[in-house]
């Protein structure tokens, strides 16, 4: 097999814009791959200058049936949910929030140091019987992220386990979820530890064989591959996949479910207010016209 018949599927990840005008890049769903392992919503923030004076902020909006990881590259953010939670979260922390069966939330994002605003925010699927736990959110410092530093790759375990590092946060399912940075001309190995695997592009450029792999692309790669990729320019890369779930699982605006009857019901309870509130918070991020409908794949 040659290098480059590893990668399964590439992807480039399409435009698209946070409800507070950041621009992201947004890997998954698509058309083609709607799930790597439990993973369901790829989203690749900035980078985005920020003058220091502003903020971006994503209004409460609600979600069911996932969890959702957020992890900055530079910058810095602050969470707020109906849970009563505010916490801030800066480069190399971890914020792990479980919408079960509801969970409201709003996102403020600033420019650290850098003048930028750069990180990702990653949806999981819960399983089946963990789709309708109470939410919960847990904030995590750096030294919870075990970091593998070797020839030219330094690799930051943010959740699961990844190549003998296990990170201290709490996952629902079998997965890994890692950040790569890899030094011009080292290799990345990314072996088959997993059922499923996705490497995403974040910045740089990476070589698969004679396949080149640049910012904006997600590689799915096939199950019993070993995949080696060559860093051509400084490169920034997710990892992550896992175990698949138990069932497909459907997508509507902010909600997950193995039902499609619980996402139109999630769609009336947010459309009627009936979620929990953020204290203080009076503005919202109301319904788009079909939210009651799953989502179209772009």
């Amino acid at each position: 097999m040659s290098e480059e018949t590893a990668l399964e599927l590439v992807l480039p990840a399409r435009s698209a814009e946070l409800p507070g005008g950041l621009a992201v890049r947004r890997a998954l769903p698509r058309r083609q791959r709607r799930m790597v392992g439990p993973f369901v919503f790829v989203d690749q923030m900035g980078p985005a200058p920020l003058a220091a004076d502003r903020e971006v902020t994503v209004l409460p909006h609600p979600h069911i049936g996932l969890s959702t990881i957020t992890y900055l590259f530079e910058g810095e953010g602050l969470h707020r949910d109906s849970l009563g939670t505010v916490q801030r979260i800066l480069p190399g922390e971890v914020n792990w929030m479980t919408a079960g069966r509801g969970i409201v939330h709003s996102e403020r994002l600033r420019a650290g140091a850098s003048g930028r605003v750069f990180g990702a925010q990653i949806w999981v699927a819960l399983p089946r019987a963990l789709e309708e736990c109470a939410p919960s959110f847990e904030h995590y410092d750096a030294a919870a992220v075990p970091v593998i530093d070797a020839d030219g790759v330094r690799t930051s375990v943010i959740a699961g386990s990844w190549s003998g590092a296990t990170s201290r946060v709490r996952v629902s399912s079998p997965l890994f979820y890692a950040e790569s940075v890899v030094a011009r001309g080292a290799t990345l190995l990314v072996a088959p530890e997993y059922p499923e695997r996705a490497l995403y592009v974040v910045e740089g450029e990476l070589r698969v064989g004679s396949r080149s792999l640049v910012a904006g692309d997600l590689a799915v790669l096939r199950s019993d591959a070993a995949v080696r990729c060559h860093g051509v320019d400084a490169a920034r890369v997710l990892l992550l996949g896992g175990a698949p779930l138990d069932e497909p699982r459907f997508i509507s605006w902010n909600f997950v479910s193995s039902s499609r009857e619980r996402l139109r019901q999630a769609a009336e309870d947010w459309r009627q207010q009936r979620f929990g509130r953020i204290d203080g918070e009076t503005a919202y991020i109301p319904l788009p016209e079909d939210g009651s409908a799953p989502v179209n794949y772009p």
